[in-house]
């Protein structure tokens, strides 16, 4: 399973209507294209010198394939439509993670 991250910074002037078309349109929007099968949306807890609120969005693709695919064939126009509707109100930095392994607890 591959991770692909988005970590953005997002500016107070815009947060609330960032976060409504986050929810609402970009993350329903990149999980239609097929190629990631969940999407997890978190806030970063730690404060930045910078200011406004931290936020990361965790795609999961089933293969390297599907995440290579996502970058050949629709990364390039979703970002660039979240660069024209945001500009540099929000600054977003990406990582991709290969889960190695998965561990979890039952009670009993």
């Amino acid at each position: 399973m591959y991770i692909y991250n988005v970590t953005s910074n997002v500016s107070d002037a815009v947060h609330d209507t960032w976060i409504t078309w986050m929810k609402q349109e970009h993350i329903p929007q990149v999980l239609s294209v097929g190629t990631f099968y969940e999407a997890k949306l978190t806030r970063v807890l730690i404060e930045e010198e910078m200011g406004g609120k931290t936020y990361s969005v965790q795609y999961r693709a089933k293969s390297r394939e599907d995440l290579d695919r996502y970058y050949h064939k629709f990364a390039d126009l979703l970002r660039t439509e979240a660069l024209k509707k945001f500009g540099e109100n929000v600054l977003a930095f990406r990582t991709e993670l290969e889960v190695v392994d998965v561990y979890s607890v039952t009670k009993q």
